[in-house]
């Protein structure tokens, strides 16, 4: 037989348990009876008051409960919107792939490419980066890289896109940044007497990013890099296209050597430095 005591103790337990059920079920059923619409309209107006993480959990109540139709198309571009708001680029960009592959004919399907590119454009620009100034080319630029084919991907799937302009623009600012990154990399390759390496990530730039501000030094970086490895026809030919198109850059002014003690370029260049 039980004791008394232990069965009201069972008792208040059991009732406290089913309050916290009952509880958790009015919290879990507030938008249950929600139409598509209702679901819509409040997850934009959580988006409109920067309530990301809100308006998120509501579009994705409204693609489970009411998965057809255009509130259900909207809310998974307005979820990637306010993924990307809310600093979550994997998580924008995974929604904005799915509303591509989903609704590859819709009218914004442009928008969801354009999504793309920002959540990608947007991860080097941490928190330090975005209130101090910093040079952002010295930084890996792998993410840089794919937003600039996130964003070549919509000019060209998309050319009259009202995206587009913006897309253009960010491709010669992150076409530059990506150069210039090579360029370092390169630079610091020639000061550790790895020419081969150099000379690729030269022709990287000439190759891949013809218009970019870091071309010159590009050439630059192949000219000095065949020159010491003593392939000459390499390094006349480059000379030849340098000078042709930048006949003033100082790589040009003198002759290329190496210090025989140390093994680092000539410092004459203040090319290096």
């Amino acid at each position: 037989m039980r004791h008394p005591i232990f069965t009201l103790f069972l008792a208040a337990y059991v009732s406290l348990l089913s309050a916290c059920s009952a509880l958790d079920r009015k919290e879990e059923d507030e938008t249950l009876g929600w139409s598509a619409a209702k679901l819509y309209e409040t997850a934009r107006e959580q988006l409109g008051i920067e309530n990301y993480k809100t308006a998120i959990e509501l579009y994705e109540k409204l693609e489970t409960r009411h998965p057809f139709g255009q509130f259900a198309q909207q809310a998974l571009l307005e979820s990637a919107y306010a993924q990307h708001k809310d600093n979550e680029p994997d998580a924008a960009i995974a929604a904005a792939d799915r509303f591509i592959k989903l609704y590859p004919r819709h009218p914004s399907v442009d928008y969801a490419h354009y999504l793309k590119g920002l959540a990608n454009f947007d991860r080097n620009f941490g928190f330090f980066q975005r209130y101090i100034p910093t040079d952002r080319s010295q930084r890996d630029q792998a993410a840089s890289l794919q937003a600039f084919n996130d964003f070549s991907e919509l000019v060209t799937l998309h050319p009259d896109s009202i995206y587009a302009a913006d897309a253009r623009q960010r491709m010669v600012y992150l076409r530059n940044n990506v150069a210039a990154y090579d360029v370092h990399v390169g630079r610091y390759y020639i000061k550790r007497g790895a020419y081969l390496a150099a000379a690729n990530r030269g022709r990287n730039v000439v190759e891949n990013f013809p218009q970019a501000t870091a071309t010159a030094d590009a050439l630059a970086i192949m000219l000095v890099s065949y020159t010491l490895m003593g392939l000459a026809e390499l390094a006349t030919d480059t000379r030849r296209v340098l000078e042709a198109n930048y006949p003033r850059h100082p790589v040009l002014q003198g002759p290329i050597s190496q210090d025989s003690d140390t093994g680092r370029v000539d410092k004459w260049y203040q090319f290096w430095n």
